[in-house]
């Protein structure tokens, strides 16, 4: 008896589900959450990720979908994380041709060694560095005293994901509003300057999967490029500090600055500074762990 081949929706479908069964929450970037049972992504984070309805890419791992356009491909082979190769396959067998695919891009630019010297180099006012993601790639002692020890790492490796993410953050951010709304602006002009970043894709889609003022704010087109301005950051050491910003573009980066906008705030950041300081070279000198210091 002859076998016959399966049809190009259950091909289609078959492939679609053997590769969201191989990849991660984590790998995209989404929280793997309590009580998971399904192995690898769940369909709807496939399509939130792709921006497509569940229903409809439900229907399509069940083969009951005609033939998904290019840039559904496209997206959706972004949404799954797929190597070039089997990006290429999947437009192969969906729609029986080979996409050109655009080619790799080039590797995360390194800090420059001059940047972490000027961010060692002004002890006495927090200051980061950022990417056009607002991942965090360097930070000053100053910087890990006003948000904490752990800064710049795990759930606050990224500024937008502290700020609509992370409880402790927003309760410490007196301007939470307004600042999260300039941070909408500035990923949705990051996105018109690199659309095709999948890691930058991965981080809105955590956001707006997560954060219903994020979406709303996303929703209505918000586009800003800040520069520089004031905010209010309440410490539970020092209280209520009043601080400048100054964003200055280096390059691919971004260097953030925090500099006090009154006296109070002058004196009150000194203090946390340098007593920061003192206790993190006495705990060094004791051979034991820093203990993080966090704002409630």
């Amino acid at each position: 008896m002859t076998e016959h081949a399966p049809s190009p929706q259950a091909e289609l479908a078959a492939f679609l589900r053997a590769k969201r069964a191989r990849r991660q929450p984590e790998d995209v970037g989404l929280p793997r959450g309590p009580r998971r049972r399904t192995p690898g992504l769940r369909r709807q984070e496939v399509a939130q990720l792709a921006a497509v309805s569940v229903e409809w890419y439900v229907r399509l791992e069940q083969g009951r979908v005609g033939t998904p356009g290019g840039a559904v491909l496209d997206a959706l082979a972004e949404a799954l994380r797929l190597t070039p190769d089997e990006h290429r396959h999947l437009h192969l067998i969906a729609r029986r041709e080979t996409p050109v695919l655009p080619a790799p891009r080039a590797p995360q630019e390194p800090v420059r060694d001059s940047l972490h010297q000027l961010l060692d180099g002004i002890p006495l006012f927090p200051a980061y560095v950022t990417d056009h993601r607002l991942d965090v790639l360097a930070h000053n002692a100053a910087a890990r005293a006003l948000f904490g020890s752990a800064f710049g790492t795990g759930a606050t490796d990224n500024t937008a994901r502290m700020l609509f993410l992370d409880p402790a953050t927003r309760a410490t951010q007196l301007d939470w509003a307004r600042v999260a709304r300039e941070t909408v602006g500035h990923l949705r002009t990051a996105t018109a300057r690199h659309p095709d970043d999948p890691r930058l894709a991965a981080l809105l889609a955590e956001l707006r999967f997560h954060s219903a003022e994020f979406t709303l704010w996303w929703d209505d087109h918000t586009v800003l490029d800040r520069a520089a301005g004031t905010k209010r950051v309440r410490h539970a050491e020092v209280g209520d500090l009043r601080l400048h910003y100054d964003i200055l573009t280096t390059g691919h980066h971004r260097l953030f600055t925090l500099t006090p906008a009154d006296p109070a705030t002058d004196r009150a950041l000194r203090h946390l500074v340098t007593t920061h300081t003192t206790r993190t070279a006495a705990t060094n000198a004791a051979g034991t762990t820093v203990r993080p210091i966090t704002a409630a």
